[in-house]
């Protein structure tokens, strides 16, 4: 726990492609208003930053004081960790979605919070918690209720990606304000998987997270194509860890999202985006934007230099003639 919340304020590293931060952030997402940026990340209440440049980040009060009451009811051991939010602006609101969960178990589920501005000194913020979105439960659901994204179809029909391990990574249909899950929960199709065939989500249900090392989706939109980028191999371990970036597209938001090679995600496609190198021991569980006019990818990297301790990554994402996402090696 301490690790996540651990604070240093010192500035690190800048380039005109590059930012790092010498903040400890975990699964960050990050959103701009006004002349402001804002990061969310896992956290005792969900984690906050601010910043004018996305180079100085400053802390704000997390969202929650205290979990929401219904967040101790569904998982029992839960101790008010929030992981993995996601940010959005949808409905003329903020929309923050987060992680309920113990760490190895899918007893988890996703809940959602709102907000009317992200200023805290803006008389109309306040967070209001909308309660749970979708839960998973051991031996029922063959997927994990954590690591959400939002992502808008044109017609203006919201979905939410998820997933950690189990199944792999899910798409679902949302109702019309977001707020629940429009699709029959037995049902809700495999976007992406390392496993080479794709399973019905009921048969084979294990309370076990078994060797499907995959996480954290993302959708982004660029040009014709939905990217649906996502993590793959392991977290949390320090300078042990073995985090990565994989990315594939399709002209639907539903997929089949295929890679270079015309590979399925959902059977184990996806190029590599981005991994670990001598400095930074495991990259991943990434977000990407467009703030004036650039793309961004957004990421955490465990740091081999600081014993291992997650540190906020953001890196300017190019394109090359073929459409695909590169990251500057830097």
């Amino acid at each position: 726990m301490k690790l996540f919340i651990y604070i240093l304020l010192a500035f690190f590293f800048v380039s005109e492609t590059s930012f790092a931060q010498d903040i400890i952030v975990h699964d960050p997402v990050m959103i701009q208003q006004n002349d402001n940026y804002y990061v969310f990340c896992t956290g005792m209440g969900i984690s906050v930053w601010s910043s004018k440049d996305m180079k100085n980040w400053n802390a704000e009060k997390s969202v929650f004081k205290k979990a929401p009451a219904w967040t101790k009811e569904a998982v029992k051991d839960f101790q008010g960790h929030m992981w993995a939010p996601d940010i959005s602006y949808f409905n003329n609101k903020y929309y923050l979605y987060y992680s309920v969960s113990s760490f190895g178990k899918n007893t988890s589920c996703i809940g959602l919070a709102t907000n009317v501005t992200l200023d805290p000194n803006d008389p109309a913020f306040k967070w209001e918690d909308q309660g749970m979105v979708i839960q998973s439960v051991p031996g029922k659901t063959n997927w994990n209720a954590i690591d959400p994204n939002l992502i808008v179809a044109e017609d203006g029909t919201p979905y939410l990606s998820f997933g950690s391990f189990w199944d792999g990574l899910k798409l679902a249909k949302l109702t019309p304000d977001a707020m629940a899950v429009a699709d029959d929960i037995t049902k809700i199709p495999t976007i992406a998987s390392r496993k080479k065939t794709i399973s019905s989500t009921n048969q084979n249900v294990s309370v076990e997270a078994g060797s499907n090392a995959i996480e954290a989706p993302f959708v982004f939109k660029k040009g014709d194509f939905y990217y649906l980028f996502a993590s793959i191999d392991y977290c949390c371990r320090g300078v042990e860890s073995s985090y990565k970036m994989i990315v594939g597209r399709s002209h639907r938001i539903q997929g089949p999202f295929l890679d270079k090679n015309g590979k399925d995600m959902a059977t184990g496609g996806g190029n590599i985006v981005l991994q670990g190198d001598k400095n930074w021991h495991g990259v991943g569980h990434n977000s990407a934007y467009t703030f004036n006019s650039k793309d961004y990818l957004v990421f955490h990297g465990y740091d081999a230099n600081d014993e291992g301790r997650p540190k906020l990554l953001i890196k300017k994402m190019n394109w090359d003639n073929d459409g695909w996402p590169v990251i500057p090696n830097e």
